[in-house]
């Protein structure tokens, strides 16, 4: 004994258990998920009997072998399954993904627990795109392209003038997070003088604003996916950066991190798998909200971790929200961003409190 303390746990231990135990319940995360997709094709308006659904998954020639034809349309039954369910249901793991992602993202960039997706004006942008489609049918013999063409063309627009902010010498945190708050309230007052155009027609962007997975289909699904894993991969490289930038930018930037260029990056990566997402649901509000939440409280904050596990749970949250969504109103089609608000909400107040408890934004 040399009379010195014990040294704690050395850090590249603590890591490693950390990133272990990580693992282990980032497992436990994607189990749910799996599980998840085993319940959810046997939710929907239509009643189809669960051995029924599964024999059609599995590809069995006479999935309806054993059933009485008058108890439900048997020769539906394939079609609404596979035309119907599993689309919307690949649609919901999409967008939950690009959601949580994002705002996993976004809380790491602006080191802002109450950030999330749309807090720069991107489902401001989104709407008024959808709106000019809506109100002035543009595009309307096309309109399964147009509408999620001009709200991606929104979000995306939004998110380029968010960079330009952030590229300015005032691009701090704080100027960004008051720049994204100008841009959303000057987006609203723009889509609430298109819809004064035709008003008639603005209830259908009042129903878009609610999100839904409506749009669904495979080859929606298709490019949902195709964008999502593009943006998505790019973006989940950052979480080294990320989690640099928590100990502040000059710290981040003494170690070699280039912090208003990751900054740029990170912000357009996270609005463009955003406009991904909203192009084809709509506005679906709390998800990139809620998901990193529960990652960081359970799992862990390291951002490498944080970011794949924000979209996973993010998936499963949408996922949930539209299985509840058909068990408690099967026959209605209700928008699935009521659920979301409704699990959102409360959590959101609860964070709100929080952070009014403590300091409210990270330095610049």
């Amino acid at each position: 004994m040399d009379g010195r303390p014990p040294t704690p746990l050395a850090p590249e231990p603590r890591r490693r258990f950390a990133l272990g135990l990580a693992g282990r319940l980032g497992l436990g995360v994607a189990i749910l998920v799996a599980l998840a997709l085993l319940v959810s094709p046997l939710v929907g308006q239509v009643s189809i009997p669960a051995i029924v659904v599964y024999r059609i998954l599995f590809g069995q020639p006479h999935p309806c072998a054993g059933f009485a034809s008058s108890a439900f349309n048997c020769a539906a039954a394939p079609t609404i399954v596979l035309q119907a369910r599993l689309p919307e249901i690949l649609l919901a793991l999409i967008a939950g993904a690009a959601l949580g992602l994002s705002g996993a993202a976004l809380q790491g960039v602006f080191r802002n627990p109450l950030a999330d997706p749309f807090l720069l004006g991107i489902s401001s942008g989104a709407t008024l795109g959808a709106s000019a489609v809506f109100v002035f049918q543009v595009g309307i013999q096309e309109a399964d392209l147009a509408l999620p063409a001009f709200a991606f063309l929104g979000a995306g627009g939004t998110g380029l003038v968010v960079v330009l902010l952030a590229r300015s010498r005032q691009g701090s945190v704080e100027t960004l997070l008051l720049g994204g708050v100008a841009i959303a309230s000057f987006l609203s007052a723009a889509d609430a003088l298109v819809l004064l155009y035709n008003p008639v027609l603005g209830l259908q962007v009042d129903d878009w604003l609610l999100g839904g997975l409506e749009s669904a289909s495979w080859p929606v699904d298709a490019i949902a996916f195709s964008l999502v894993a593009v943006f998505g991969t790019l973006l989940a490289l950052y979480g080294a950066e990320l989690n640099l930038l928590q100990l502040g930018s000059d710290v981040a930037q003494s170690v070699g991190v280039h912090t208003s260029r990751v900054r740029i990056s990170v912000i357009l990566l996270a609005t463009l798998i955003t406009a991904a997402a909203v192009a084809f649901t709509g506005i679906i509000g709390f998800v990139g909200l809620v998901a990193p939440h529960i990652i960081r409280r359970t799992v862990a904050t390291d951002y490498r971790v944080v970011l794949g596990g924000s979209a996973l749970t993010g998936a499963a949250f949408l996922l949930a929200a539209r299985d509840i969504s058909d068990v408690v109103f099967p026959t209605s089609l209700l928008p699935i961003g009521i659920f979301t608000s409704f699990a959102g909400v409360p959590v959101f107040i609860y964070l709100l409190y929080r952070q009014s408890q403590s300091v409210t934004m990270g330095a610049a």
